[in-house]
């Protein structure tokens, strides 16, 4: 098995990188959907938001109430912080159950995959870097304003440390078509290394 990292800022085409990652037969793990499973009523970050922010960050039935939560970590960079932190490891432990049922490629696709420091359980980590005005024409097709768009990239890296801790850098900048075949030459080569992998663990000596 090979545990892989995907990551990249805001509207950096991440997501369009993890599907074909899932359409090629990896096991991809979207970290944004473990968190709103883990904000739940009665799943262990539900309780570590009512921790780390308050529990009237809480609805009356217990999930977390995320639009109160995004208000409000997106204009304190303090309370992001505590967020992170607690919510950060929650979603390294699900990721784990997940691979530990999987075979092959596992892909955990996080945002902040390299500032949480999830990356260093990972064998190989693969960022995905676009121009920041691109960024922004993607995101306000998302229905974000300028503003907003703007807010959330900078509560982000800059890409420097993503680069610095990526294996594989995929430059998103010459449309769909390109993309596509940048991620089938990153499958090759992420499946050539799980080859190597196999062969190195039958060769190993058994006790």
């Amino acid at each position: 098995m090979l545990r892989v990292g995907l990551t990249g800022g805001l509207a950096s085409g991440k997501s369009t990188v993890g599907r074909r990652l899932a359409a090629a037969g990896a096991t991809v793990v979207d970290a944004d959907r473990v968190v709103q499973e883990l904000y739940r009523a009665g799943e262990p970050g539900a309780a570590a938001v009512a921790a780390a922010l308050g529990p009237e960050f809480l609805t009356p039935d217990g999930e977390v109430d995320r639009a109160a939560v995004a208000k409000l970590v997106f204009a304190d960079r303090a309370a992001l912080e505590r967020l992170e932190k607690a919510i950060h490891p929650l979603v390294g432990r699900r990721f784990e159950e997940i691979a530990a049922r999987s075979t092959g490629i596992v892909v955990l696709e996080a945002t902040k995959l390299v500032e949480s420091g999830l990356d260093r359980a990972l064998d190989v980590v693969v960022t995905v870097e676009a121009p920041l005005e691109a960024r922004l024409r993607r995101a306000k097709a998302r229905g974000l304003s300028e503003a907003e768009a703007r807010t959330r990239i900078a509560a982000q890296d800059d890409g420097t440390l993503r680069r610095q801790r990526a294996r594989f850098v995929i430059e998103n900048r010459a449309g769909l078509d390109e993309l596509s075949r940048r991620v089938d030459r990153l499958v090759g080569r992420l499946r050539r290394e799980v080859a190597r992998r196999d062969r190195r663990d039958d060769e190993s000596p058994r006790s």
